[in-house]
């Protein structure tokens, strides 16, 4: 796993990067991570993601990133790497192995080379650390603010390696390839007078003293135009010594050849002989980035006979990728082949369909030179003719949109050294097998390649400048996909008098955005059919149902759910996979892009309303047995919070739950689909489900109480008041009331629990009202201390749960009479009470039960000690000291830690 913030703000893992979603996002991974291992307090975070000033809900929504960054880390492995994103009260703290962070390991290499000796050393250390920037850094975030602040910082940072490179090639004498690394950072950063001091020594001392003089003159004019000022010292002082002839250091180095690093990169050129085939389209316009992918196009056209397949989405760029990186290395070729296969044409009988391979093979042997009386008329003939005559050559034969692998491989050249690139929607693992094809997938463009696709389409780099936020948007809207990204373009250009704000509102607009991503006969929508169109049915069906889905992403067993076929659903999502309508970001689960997302939903709306709605509930009933199964799991001595509904759906499978951890990792992946799943039975009347999608998620929001859980909340009590179910409207209230006191709204929260425990006795479900009990009384207690009602209420609490044999509830009554019992002073009551809770029987291993035992026994250290009893109190609190570190129980550990260190500063003072 690999933390980025040079670059684009990321997180690497072994299955790829994270996909972390909106600016915000990552503009909170970013406030973070220049922090780690540090508690940033949530108003800071908030200052970061609103730098122009937070919105009304801008704690709420924080939170939510929050909690969905959370999930996606957890879904990339952060447990087996060390790293956990914790809430330390109003504060987050995000723990990692430093060494995970690019940022630090750029630090490590610099500081390293500063303390080598060697020169050829210092400078392979910090050729390593410049090779971690993959950009400017932080690309992706909020765009002003504090992250700006901190990403001039880093930027200033990696100008000083660079010229603390220059220097040290300069030391042993290589002052041209130290002049042609400073050129390009002084081109970027014209005022910065070091970098331009540094330049001009080491131009002088290749050799160029007139360029040198020429950088000084030129930096010179430029500090006095742009800023009103002379030069400073160091920039005086260079051009003197160049001047006086006798700078320090090396003289000027030997003739050799000359450089010249501000002339632009030469382009490629075509060496392939006058008579060779060139069937090669031109290059594509406004191509931008890539580099990765090209690079990879590189490494896998290297063997002989090498075949790859650059795959991806409709309208990700494909053919264009494929072209330009043909254009570069049309030149290493005897000849070069092209042909559009046409595997996801819309066959209208406009002519526009897929061709015979057949008539490929007779324009690749016309272009190869044989003349068209002498070609031969099977398919078979063709197919060898083709391969005498590419077996004694390299070629280059580039086979766009192709649909399947029989297509291919009768074009494939057959000479040593020879290359093919196929691009296709689908993965064509077929040619995997048969010809050891290599793979390149090709994504949809980061915000940065977004930016900069949009400026090259439109030719308007000024008219973007001048409305930053709004161009910044339609990147947004268009979610990097560089059709829509161009489709766009040709909107803004349509409209020069338009303010792009306007057009942004637009696209904005969920209902209309596939509209206007089409222009004529090309656009994202038209793209997405034809895709769908190749499917099998069982494929089609389930992306149908996927405009139902609420949530994010799914696993297989949620497909199966929408679709209703247990047996089909995992073959169904790897097609759609496959033709990359959906990605598998991490092992088994998967998710949409936005503009994809949107085109589903607009099948679902056309679909038959019942057979959708159905969909919809049997997606709702794997969630809710599922959190049932989950719940179990992780809090073995809890009775269960509520019932299956009586109607529920069949069982169409479910993920094997098997302990704590395995329970509390479902929760953290599935937050997310959860709340959007109890929203939308809401919102489509099924408030039996949505309520119980609310309470089912206990067990998690007890661990990460300050996440955010409020508008779950909300949803599952309107849910309960709608139904007139006081059982459910308990339930709800009791755990509403818990999450608003723990966030500090003790008002509201004892609004909320006065009422749980007599709806709870009115449901007939006395362990639900010992449970309300309790939270009521916490609520009144923090309002104002403990309290003739509140002490009641827990008395009350306890003995409800010891009747009905509720271990975990009796526990909780326990500890919170314990905390009550301490403030009032009662210590020889607190020892009766956690002598009970500390000898109860059947607590499990797992889950709350030991955690709150370790709670009882801090208690009763705390009393013992008050009594007088030195020794026992400190046997009770190193007991629970050590078993909160076993369990890594961070409240105990602290809470142990407090008590021993007061009694150890007691006995001091009294010594």
């Amino acid at each position: 796993m690999e933390f980025r913030l040079l670059g684009t703000v990321g997180v690497a893992t072994e299955t790829g990067e994270l996909p972390l979603g909106p600016a915000k996002r990552r503009s909170l991974l970013a406030a973070l991570l220049l922090r780690p291992n540090t508690a940033v307090p949530l108003d800071q975070l908030i200052d970061a993601l609103w730098p122009e000033g937070p919105p009304a809900r801008a704690r709420t929504v924080t939170q939510g990133h929050v909690s969905r960054l959370r999930a996606l880390l957890a879904q990339g492995g952060a447990d087996e790497w060390g790293v956990r994103l914790v809430t330390r009260g109003d504060a987050y703290v995000l723990e990692m192995p430093e060494s995970l962070l690019d940022a630090h390991r750029f630090d490590e290499l610099v500081r390293l080379a500063h303390e080598q000796r060697s020169p050829d050393d210092a400078a392979a250390l910090l050729r390593e650390a410049l090779s971690l920037w993959r950009g400017p850094a932080l690309v992706g975030v909020a765009t002003g603010g504090p992250l700006r602040v901190a990403a001039d910082g880093l930027e200033q940072a990696r100008i000083s390696a660079v010229e603390q490179l220059a220097r040290t090639y300069s030391e042993f004498g290589d002052h041209a390839r130290a002049a042609a690394l400073l050129h390009a950072e002084a081109v970027a950063h014209p005022m910065r007078e070091s970098l331009a001091a540094a330049l001009m020594r080491s131009l002088y001392r290749a050799g160029r003293q007139s360029d040198a003089i020429d950088q000084y003159h030129r930096t010179r004019t430029l500090l006095a135009d742009e800023l009103g000022v002379d030069p400073g010292p160091a920039l005086r002082e260079a051009y003197a010594e160049i001047l006086a002839g006798d700078g320090p250091g090396a003289p000027p180095a030997k003739p050799g050849p000359p450089t010249a690093p501000e002339a632009p990169a030469p382009q490629p050129v075509r060496a392939t002989a006058p008579d060779g085939p060139d069937l090669l389209p031109r290059p594509p316009r406004g191509f931008v980035g890539r580099d990765r992918e090209l690079a990879a196009l590189d490494a896998a056209s290297g063997p002989e006979h090498a075949v790859t397949v650059l795959t991806g989405p409709a309208g990700v760029g494909k053919t264009a990728a494929a072209l330009h990186w043909a254009h570069t290395v049309r030149d290493r070729y005897d000849g070069v082949l092209f042909a559009d296969l046409r595997g996801f044409s819309d066959d209208d009988g406009s002519g526009d369909s897929a061709p015979e391979t057949a008539d490929v093979l007779r324009e690749f042997l016309i272009a190869l030179g044989v003349p068209a009386r002498d070609l031969p008329e099977t398919p078979g003939a063709l197919a060898a003719a083709y391969r005498t005559r590419t077996e004694r050559h390299r070629h280059l034969v580039v086979l766009d949109n192709a649909r399947t692998a029989a297509q291919v491989r009768p074009l494939l050249p057959a000479g040593p050294g020879s290359a093919a690139v196929v691009t296709s929607r689908l993965r064509l693992d077929g040619l995997a097998v048969s010809e050891l094809a290599r793979t390149v997938a090709l994504g949809v463009l980061d915000p940065a390649g977004s930016a900069a696709l949009l400026a090259a389409a439109t030719g308007a780099a000024g008219r973007l400048a001048a409305e930053p936020e709004a161009a910044a948007r339609l990147t947004e809207l268009c979610a990097g996909l560089p059709l829509a990204l161009r489709v766009v373009a040709a909107r803004v250009n349509a409209r020069p008098e338009w303010p792009l704000s306007g057009l942004a509102d637009e696209l904005a607009d969920e209902q209309r955005r596939l509209a206007l991503l089409d222009v004529d006969d090309t656009g994202v929508a038209a793209a997405l059919r034809l895709t769908l169109r190749t499917l099998p049915e069982d494929a089609r069906l389930l992306f149908h149902r996927l405009g139902v889905l609420p949530g994010p992403d799914l696993d297989r067993y949620a497909a199966a759910a929408l679709t209703g076929r247990s047996q089909e659903a995992a073959a169904a999502l790897d097609r759609l996979a496959g033709a990359h309508l959906i990605t598998e970001p991490t092992p088994g689960r998967y998710l949409m892009h936005d503009l994809v997302r949107l085109y589903a939903r607009g099948l679902a709306r056309a679909d038959d309303t019942e057979a959708t709605d159905e969909a919809l509930v049997r997606l709702l009933d794997h969630y809710v047995r599922t959190a049932l199964l989950a719940a179990s799991v992780t809090e073995p001595d809890d009775r269960p919070c509520c019932v299956l509904p009586a109607d529920i759906r069949p069982d169409l499978g479910r993920p094997a739950l098997t302990d704590r951890a395995a329970g509390l990792a479902w929760y953290a992946v599935e937050r997310e689909n959860l709340v959007a799943a109890a929203v939308a039975a809401h919102a489509a009347g099924h408030d039996d489900r949505a309520w119980r999608l609310a309470v089912l998620q206990w067990p998690y929001v007890v661990g990460y109480v300050r996440d955010d859980w409020v508008p779950l909340m909300e949803q599952g009590l309107a849910a309960a008041q709608r139904l007139d179910d006081p059982d459910a409207e308990s339930r709800v209230r009791a755990l509403y009331g818990w999450v608003l006191t723990e966030e500090g709204r003790l008002t509201q929260a004892i609004e909320q629990l006065e009422r749980a425990p007599e709806l709870a006795a009115r449901a007939g479900d006395t362990s639900s009202e010992a449970t309300a009990l309790v939270n009521l009384a916490v609520a009144l207690d923090r309002d104002g201390g403990p309290s003739t009602a509140s002490l009641a209420h827990v008395v009350r609490a306890a003995e409800l749960a010891r009747a009905t044999d509720d271990i975990l509830t009796e526990l909780l009554a326990l500890e919170h009479r314990s905390r009550q019992l301490l403030a009032t002073g009662d210590h020889a009551a607190v020892l009766d009470c956690t002598e009970r809770g500390l000898t109860l029987p059947g607590a499990s291993a797992e889950g709350l039960a030991p955690l709150r035992q370790i709670l009882l026994r801090i208690a009763r250290g705390a009393a013992l000690h008050a009594l007088g009893r030195e020794a026992e109190a400190l046997d009770c609190l190193r007991e629970a000291h050590d078993e909160a570190v076993k369990r890594g129980f961070e409240d105990g550990i602290r809470k142990a830690k407090a008590q021993l260190e007061r009694i150890g500063s007691e006995t001091a003072t009294e010594r």
